[in-house]
């Protein structure tokens, strides 16, 4: 059921329908636009709506059990998806397929968070963990462990720097993602927190919990700067575009606040209920609230609000932003379910207006129109007139065509430029597969270690790459003698001048840093064994071995971080894994 807005509402409710077969779990809106709705039930359902119409888009399926959380990406091109048992998928909109099934939690997912650049996705969980993913590949790429309880909020800061975080333990975090550690903990929730968000423009983050209190801290020192009592529960909080405004979203009410000082501007009400989700669309606000198996959506008239003017004073300068497995699977999704996922699309039509525009070239007569008004006579001048000059019209002025004309060389030295060359190359190639077939003799007789030894005794980095390239396409190949072995070759690869030499370094070394750093660490920090174990002994000097390399490689990644491009990236992922290095020096 639809309701129109009159012309003098402040809000009105936009649509009311039923959105699954049975209790709605989740309801998010897209923040790019306000123009998408994806719900989720315990139907295990996924289900896209346009804001402004009771007609389904697409559904998705791939879960098996009840999906507690939803959540666009700034774009709006991705969707991920967590289920009461602790999965996650992520989905291509466009393309409308699951893009990649991420194992890990040990429970229900209660949070997400897109990274502003990049294609990294952080996820909380009532298991008390926070993980961070590369939607690009499986597996989370680092832990983040401190909360006490179940992680309801998560945000990143405008410039992809930190991340805050809020749980049912009443308390806030600020994690800083480079050096994986938390930077602060804030304690003044005295209740659930279930909220978080950055100011887009300033060092400034607000939170809001059951307890009714709307908190700022000031992300300079540190410390609270400013708080605000609410009559309910704050349930979702979202800064307006310029940051001149905070609106907080609880039980049928939005209120309005500022700061410098703290005040409530406006208080509207709306009755949306349980409000799931806030976002703006040009001077309005959507809300998307659920009940029992009803979603509905509701819309407030910014003009009509009592809003803060623009900034006078700044409360701090923006930091300038860049552009930039060994877990548990679930026990009842894993990468079967990537056979059996499905996206269907139920309105054709509205799928082509929402998804596929965006990439569409904008041929509006307004804006050829303004484009012909840029390109006007007044912004060039006219051309000089054209000046006469003579010339002998037999002979081409300033011109030599014979200089543009190739040589034409005799056949026999063509055929010596064409073989100049290929000796030393045939040369080259016969010895690297004598070199290859020893290799291969070596692994069918004795095994992958004997195999890796005979590679690094040739002097040729270029065979260490492949027999490391094979051995990095089964990960079940590495042991720890391996890692001793390969870990000084390693460092000379992710040095190299050569690309694909970089990218077999960088996949070893996560291998290694995957699975085998938690078995180096125990046995080096466990004391010493009673009486004589050989073996024991080996393992120990074979972790020394591994730790001693391990440090070196570490100080060239972190120089490397640094650097910009995709080489910047991988690097920095890698920095982020290595972070566990310098948390246990």
């Amino acid at each position: 059921m639809a309701a129109a807005a009159g012309t003098t509402k402040i809000s009105w409710r936009l649509q009311e329908f039923e959105a699954h077969a049975g209790r709605v779990c989740c309801a998010s809106l897209g923040k790019g636009t306000g123009r998408l709705l994806a719900s989720a039930g315990e139907d295990c359902k996924v289900n896209i709506w346009s804001v402004s119409k009771a007609n389904c888009i697409m559904s998705l399926r791939g879960h098996r059990t009840a999906v507690e959380c939803v959540h666009f990406s700034a774009s709006e091109e991705q969707l991920a998806t967590g289920s009461q048992s602790g999965a996650i998928l992520v989905w291509d909109l466009e393309a409308a397929k699951m893009l990649r099934t991420l194992p890990g939690h040990k429970s229900s997912i209660t949070s997400f968070a897109f990274h502003p650049f990049g294609d990294f996705l952080v996820s909380g969980s009532t298991d008390t963990n926070i993980k961070m993913w590369d939607v690009r590949r499986k597996g989370p790429i680092y832990r983040y462990k401190g909360h006490a309880a179940a992680v309801r909020s998560l945000a990143f800061s405008p410039d992809g720097k930190w991340l805050a975080s809020a749980g049912d333990d009443s308390t806030v975090k600020l994690w800083d993602l480079k050096q994986a550690k938390t930077l602060a903990e804030f304690t003044a929730h005295t209740a659930a927190v279930g909220a978080v968000q950055f100011h887009p423009n300033e060092y400034l983050l607000a939170s809001g919990g059951a307890d009714r209190w709307l908190r700022l801290w000031d992300l300079e020192k540190f410390c609270q700067v400013g708080a605000l009592q609410d009559t309910g529960a704050i349930r979702c909080l979202t800064f307006s575009a310029d940051g001149g405004c905070l609106f907080s979203g609880r039980a049928d009410v939005l209120g309005v606040c500022a700061w410098e000082p703290e005040r409530w501007l406006d208080t509207v009400t709306v009755g949306w209920g349980r409000v799931a989700d806030l976002a703006l669309c040009n001077q309005q606000l959507i809300g998307a609230s659920h009940q029992l198996s009803g979603v509905s959506t509701y819309v407030v008239d910014l003009k009509r609000v009592k809003r803060s003017s623009a900034f006078e004073t700044a409360l701090r300068r923006r930091p300038k932003r860049r552009s930039p497995e060994g877990e548990r699977r679930s026990p009842s999704e894993d990468e079967a379910d990537e056979k059996v996922s499905s996206a269907e699309i139920h309105n054709a039509q509205d799928y082509r207006e929402i998804f596929r525009p965006r990439n569409a070239i904008c041929t509006h007569r307004s804006l050829r129109r303004r484009r012909a008004l840029v390109t006007d006579a007044d912004c060039f001048p006219p051309p000089p007139p054209p000046q006469i000059f003579p010339v002998d019209r037999n002979e081409p002025t300033g011109l030599d065509l014979a200089r543009f004309l190739s040589v034409r060389l005799p056949e026999d030295d063509v055929l010596t430029h064409i073989q100049n060359g290929h000796a030393t190359m045939r040369v080259m190639l016969s010895n690297r597969r004598k070199n290859l077939q020893t290799v291969r003799d070596a692994w069918a007789r004795h095994g992958i270690k004997s195999a890796l030894d005979a590679a690094v005794a040739m002097n040729d980095l270029s065979i260490v790459v492949d027999v490391v390239n094979i051995i990095n396409m089964q990960p079940s190949l590495w042991t720890l003698d391996v890692c001793a072995t390969s870990l000084p070759h390693i460092d000379t690869l992710l040095q190299s001048k050569y690309e694909s030499y970089m990218q077999c370094g960088c996949a070893s070394l996560k291998i290694i840093m995957k699975y085998f750093w938690p078995l180096i660490w125990e046995t080096l920090r466990a004391g010493p064994s009673v009486g004589v174990d050989v073996t024991r002994e080996e393992r120990q000097q074979k972790c020394r071995v591994c730790h001693k390399h391990l440090q070196n490689i570490n100080n060239a990644v972190k120089s490397k971080a640094a650097q910009a491009g995709r080489h910047g990236s991988a690097f920095g992922e890698l920095r982020m894994l290595m972070a566990q290095l310098d948390q246990h020096l």
